[in-house]
C-alpha cells in the first residue's frame, strides 16, 4: 500500500509555500471541496486540501468519486482571483492542462477530455470539479472571486475498486507512487500557473490543451441528460473553452455543462473540409 500523505513532506517538496499556497493533510473526511467552500470567508491565503478518504467524493453533475484510501490522489485547492467571474469558464481546461504537463514530466502522458477529464490509453485517469463563490468576508465588504478546484487521480490500479465502479478506469501503474513527490510537483505547478490564468485568461493554456486533446478530429457525440444533442467532427475549442464541434449544418460552439463527450462513428455529409479540421487540430 501507498504510504500516507503528509502535509510537511509535501510542503518540503513544493514551491508551494513560497509562492503563498498552504497546504493540510487529512485522514478522511466527506468531501473536501465542501469542505473548503464551508472556510472560503475565513481563508487569507489560497489553501489546498487532500484527503486519504472521502464518503462523499462528488464528480460533474453531481455524480459520485469513488477512490480507494491509499491508491489515489483526492485534493481540492481554493484560490482566490480577481475576475471576472466569467473568465473562469475556461479554468477547466487550464486546470488539465497543468495536471497533463505535471503527469507527463513525472514520466505519464496523458490526454485530456472535454472539459474536465484526464485519460491514459483511452481510460479515464482522473476527473476535475470546479465550484465557483462570491464571497464576503464581512457584511459590507466586496465580494471576492473564489474557485473551488477539486481533483480526483487513480495513481495505483485497484481490482475492487473497478469492479464497484463498473467501467473501466486508468491508473498511473500497478505498483506503489510517491504521492507526496506527486502532489509537491501538482502544487507547484498550481501556483504558478493560476496567477497566469488570473491575470491572461485561458489564452496562454488554449494551444497546449489542443497539443492534449483526446479527440482532436475525431467523430463524436455530445449528450445531455442521456441524450445525443450533437454529432460532429471534435476540432478544437474557441477562447473561452468551448468545444468547436464540424456538424453537418457546420462549425458550432458547445458551451460547457452537464455534458458527455464519446467517440462515436456515424456518417454525415459535413459542410466544413475534415482535412483541415484534422490539421489545425493536430497543431
Amino acid at each position: 500500500m501507498n504510504s500516507p500523505l503528509h502535509a510537511e513532506r509535501i510542503a518540503s517538496l513544493s514551491s508551494a509555500s513560497a509562492l503563498g499556497l498552504d497546504i493540510e493533510v487529512v485522514a478522511t473526511t466527506g468531501s473536501t471541496n465542501a469542505d473548503l467552500r464551508a472556510r472560503l470567508e475565513t481563508l487569507t491565503r489560497p489553501l489546498l486540501l487532500a484527503a486519504e478518504a472521502q464518503s462523499a467524493g462528488r464528480g460533474r453533475a453531481g455524480r459520485s468519486w469513488l477512490a480507494a484510501a491509499g491508491d489515489s490522489l483526492c485534493f481540492s485547492l481554493a484560490w482566490k482571483f480577481a475576475g471576472p467571474i466569467t473568465q473562469l469558464t475556461g479554468l477547466p481546461l487550464a486546470v488539465g492542462v497543468v495536471l497533463a504537463e505535471t503527469l507527463a514530466a513525472a514520466g505519464w502522458p496523458v490526454k485530456l477530455k472535454w472539459p474536465n477529464d484526464l485519460l491514459k490509453e483511452g481510460v479515464k485517469l482522473g476527473g476535475i470539479l470546479i465550484e465557483s463563490a462570491l464571497v464576503r468576508s464581512a457584511p459590507t465588504a466586496a465580494p471576492q472571486i473564489w474557485a473551488v478546484i477539486g481533483v480526483g487521480l487513480n495513481t495505483r490500479s485497484n481490482p475492487v475498486l473497478t469492479a464497484a465502479v463498473g467501467n473501466d478506469i486508468a491508473a498511473l501503474g500497478s505498483e506503489p507512487v510517491d504521492r507526496d513527490a506527486l502532489l509537491a510537483s501538482i502544487a507547484t505547478a498550481f501556483a504558478t500557473a493560476l496567477p497566469q490564468f488570473d491575470a491572461q485568461g485561458l489564452a496562454p493554456f488554449a494551444a497546449r490543451w489542443e497539443v492534449l486533446h483526446a479527440h482532436a478530429g475525431q467523430p463524436v457525440t455530445i449528450l445531455e441528460g442521456g441524450q445525443i444533442r450533437e454529432q460532429g467532427i471534435a476540432f478544437g475549442i474557441d477562447a473561452s473553452g468551448c468545444l468547436l464541434l464540424d456538424t453537418a449544418a457546420g462549425r458550432i460552439a458547445v458551451s460547457v455543462g452537464d455534458v458527455s463527450l464519446r467517440s462515436t462513428n456515424f456518417n454525415a455529409n459535413f459542410s466544413a473540409n475534415k482535412d483541415e479540421a484534422n490539421h489545425a487540430a493536430a497543431d
